[in-house]
């Protein structure tokens, strides 16, 4: 099998036209070296291993399932519990979060030409001293509605520098 493997690689033809993968022919290569009888030792290394000789690669492995240590096993039911507790407080803040918005949040009804305020608390660009800068500019005129949450206004004389398009949270009717 091994001579197989380097003469084709990592798939080979058999007698019977199929192609193999290596990976699927590795226990019964693990048998065939487990059953053989090696010159050191004049026993099989099954024998020395596990004190019997295996028929099927199947057996062996161990018959049950895979022991968990008590350790591990709380652990993990901690790790479960945490995580669905977990999930539980991050759907509650979503809803919380959502009802919040729900009842503050009000759609704005700007129209293309309504004169409006801007804001300039976020504006470090205009000149003169902050503490007696106004806290809004304009009127500007409403140029365009950029879907619900922003639009485009026409730049006074103090935000000619600024972008057009704000949000309609800068914004006063």
């Amino acid at each position: 099998m091994v001579k197989v493997f380097c003469a084709y690689g990592l798939e080979f033809k058999d007698c019977y036209g199929l192609y193999h993968n290596w990976c699927t022919l590795l226990p019964a290569l693990e048998l065939a070296y487990k059953e053989s009888i090696h010159a050191s030792t004049n026993q099989t290394p099954a024998i020395l291993e596990e004190g019997w000789n295996p028929k099927l690669p199947q057996e062996s492995l161990r018959k049950g399932l895979v022991e968990i240590h008590t350790t591990a096993g709380s652990f993990k039911g901690i790790l479960e519990k945490s995580r669905k507790h977990t999930i539980r407080c991050m759907e509650d803040s979503f809803a919380s979060a959502k009802d919040k918005w729900d009842k503050s949040h009000a759609t704005p009804d700007f129209k293309v030409g309504y004169l409006v305020l801007v804001s300039t608390t976020g504006f470090n660009n205009i000149k003169g001293c902050k503490k007696l800068k106004d806290s809004f500019s304009g009127p500007s005129v409403i140029k365009a509605l950029h879907g619900e949450n922003a639009i485009e206004v026409e730049s006074s004389e103090e935000l000619r520098n600024k972008h057009p398009k704000l949000p309609v949270i800068l914004v006063k009717p």
